[in-house]
């Protein structure tokens, strides 16, 4: 895109809002204190904080008043990707800035919290309360011998009781790890049993759609499954009582104990989230309490502009980063909204409903959503009082330039609309909201403080205006410490550093216009990107091929142009099997029930066979490419195939698509 065609914005803030944001107020402060740019706007602040980045991330403590129990030598003693050290010698607590407003007696009874179900009521949690269940917690689980670096598993909804789980974790030092109820028992498996918990958070079920989901026999196989265990705690969602052997929510709850904030390393583990698991079992990454604490203060803090005045709402659940993402908004004294329940009950409308109840001034959804709104024919200020509502952000695919278009049309003609982009791996964004920046169509608005991004060609070199790989050529502090199990880093390194030595290659395809702006084209891995929930291939592998009708399965996931999400698993059949309806009903439920609702694929399509490289791994991304429109010859090096043939019957596929 060239800056002869640059389009009019769609919308711009106006100087009262760029003078009230809080990164204007950061830049005029750090151009005092620490030499930034105080002219040049956003533009000259972001080059400043890439070249000066030490400077930069002290600057960011000191705003925020980070609370360091010891100081920090330097901050960042080595900038070595991967490897970077930040902060040495700093101690600190996540926990105890999370909750540090409540110290304030003119908020402690404030709203931290706001739970809302499906009925759609919400419900307030104060600062106070919430201090006081994180207190008791905290002291029940060193009374369990928790100990810093120990892991604590949780298997719950978007509930208040998991944001006080995850608060005490980290108030003890231990490390915490969650996945979502409606995850099979298998998928739950597959990542916590790497990093051996040693106490579990278990609800007996949620209620979804409308309907209660039991979970008892599901958490029942966990139990059995991870020896490491040395307590359960039961969440009694549905009513019911806690297993024999479980301890009881209310019970290790109801003291009133004053909160102790372990002091632990600036590195020191906060949590394991987990890659989608493409090839293999998926990857254990661990983020630091304080590289966690620092990102998310300027994301939250800088890019979404939240402050104690808001109410920040994002629906997610609790196995995606953006769970992790939305309870970080504590530390900036902001009111969090968990919704716990389908985003679409009881009618496609639902999140807009929640916001209005609410009153949320930043509303997170996905792309998708946004689409399934627009496609439903929903109106959301006309049905709904949205006046709070400042900003709009979207992420888990990109928005198409049709969702601007709506949500500018259909909830605010002055909206702040911020499509963002991250990723699980730094559980953060790497480009997208700034409250300063005008908002062109279908495109991000600028790359985040601190964050050098490019979009490089495969030889490393920069481009400008073109499609390229997503780089970051910087450490990021909230980069993962490492991968769990991962002794010698190498599957580490082999994960993002692989093609581009020294720079962190992300998987995204990305074009960087010439005004500073970011479209991204979707994955250029084979991730599974549905409603914003990440899962690998190799997941659906291994529940579809226990069937005995399957031989061998490829599921591909596309980004469509429209915004829409074509998710095909194709099935290589054992001789004499048929494609009836009743096998494709089977397969579908071994999906729903062993690893994710949001996975059943979208169409079950018989095929000859499955091609492989020459190493025999399934061809996954050569197969994307040709179902959106490559030509074989570009889409794959025909001398790395075990057989050519078949893959001119995904080309044919894409012809009679389109």
């Amino acid at each position: 895109m060239t800056s002869a065609e640059n389009p009019a914005p769609l919308w711009q803030p106006d100087p009262d809002r760029i003078a009230a944001a809080r990164i204007t107020r950061f830049q005029a402060w750090a151009a005092e204190r620490h030499g930034a740019p105080a002219e040049g706007g956003y533009a000259a602040l972001h080059r400043w904080s890439v070249d000066e980045l030490e400077t930069f991330w002290r600057a960011v403590a000191d705003w925020f008043d980070v609370r360091f129990s010891t100081p920090y030598e330097r901050v960042l003693a080595d900038p070595a990707m991967p490897g970077a050290q930040w902060f040495p010698g700093a101690t600190l607590n996540y926990a105890e800035h999370a909750l540090r407003t409540a110290e304030d007696p003119a908020r402690a009874q404030d709203a931290a919290l706001l739970h809302v179900d499906e009925t759609h009521e919400p419900t307030p949690i104060s600062w106070s309360e919430l201090r006081r269940q994180v207190g008791a917690l905290a002291a029940e689980l060193r009374a369990l011998g928790v100990r810093p670096g120990d892991r604590i598993g949780a298997y719950l909804p978007n509930i208040p009781q998991a944001v006080t789980a995850l608060l005490a974790t980290a108030a003890v030092g231990a490390v915490w790890t969650s996945c979502a109820p409606d995850f099979g028992a298998r998928s739950v498996l597959d990542r916590f049993q790497q990093v051996e918990p040693v106490v579990l958070f278990t609800v007996d079920g949620y209620r979804y759609g409308g309907k209660e989901h039991d979970r008892t026999e599901a958490v029942a196989e966990l139990r059995r499954e991870l020896p490491t265990l040395r307590a359960v705690i039961h969440i009694p969602l549905l009513g019911t009582e806690a297993p024999d052997g479980a301890l009881d929510w209310s019970a290790v709850t109801s003291g009133d104990t004053e909160p102790v904030f372990e002091q632990v390393p600036f590195d020191h583990p906060l949590w394991v989230l987990y890659s989608s698991g493409t090839t293999g079992l998926p990857k254990p990454i661990v983020q630091s309490q304080g590289g966690i604490l620092l990102e998310h203060f300027k994301q939250l803090g800088l890019h979404c502009d939240l402050g104690p005045e808001d109410r920040f709402f994002w629906y997610s659940s609790t196995g995606w980063m953006m769970w992790n993402f939305l309870v970080s908004g504590l530390l900036t004294g902001t009111t969090v909204v968990l919704y716990d329940g389908s985003p679409g009950y009881p009618d496609t409308g639902a999140q807009w409903r929640i916001a209005e109840h609410t009153r949320a001034t930043l509303f997170g959804t996905s792309a998708a959503y946004v689409m399934a709104c627009r496609k439903a024919d929903v109106h959301p200020a006309r049905d709904h009082d949205l006046s709070r509502i400042k900003c709009v952000a979207t992420t888990g695919s990109p928005l198409p330039p049709d969702g601007f278009r709506w949500l500018h049309d259909e909830v605010a003609d002055d909206l702040w609309i911020a499509s963002v982009s991250g990723g699980t791996d730094v559980c953060s964004c790497f480009a997208g909201a700034v409250p300063t920046l005008p908002v062109h169509i279908g495109e991000l608005q600028a790359a985040c403080l601190g964050t050098d991004l490019q979009s490089w060609d495969p030889q490393g070199k920069p481009l400008i205006g073109e499609v390229g790989e997503l780089v970051v050529t910087n450490p990021m502090p909230s980069m993962p410490i490492r991968f769990w199990n991962d002794p010698d880093g190498s599957r580490y390194r082999e994960s993002y550093f692989e093609m581009f030595p020294g720079a962190w290659r992300h998987g995204d395809w990305i074009t960087i216009t010439d005004r500073g702006s970011v479209v991204i084209h979707g994955r250029s891995d084979s991730t599974l990107n549905r409603q914003g929930v990440r899962m690998g291939s190799a997941d659906i592998y291994e529940a579809v091929e226990r069937l005995p009708e399957i031989r061998e399965s490829l599921v591909i996931g596309l980004e469509e142009p429209d915004g829409g999400y074509w998710m095909p698993l194709f099935v290589h059949l054992t001789e004499g099997a048929v494609l009836d309806d009743g096998l494709r009903a089977r397969i579908k439920q071994t999906i729903r029930e062993q690893l994710s609702p949001r996975h059943v694929p979208d169409d079950i399509i018989e095929v000859p066979g499955v091609p492989h490289t020459l190493t025999g791994k399934r061809i996954e991304v050569p197969v994307k490419r040709l179902l959106q429109g490559t030509a074989l010859a570009k889409a794959v090096n025909p001398g790395s195939v075990d057989n050519l043939e078949l893959l001119r019957f995904y080309e044919d596929i894409a012809r009679e698509r389109g």
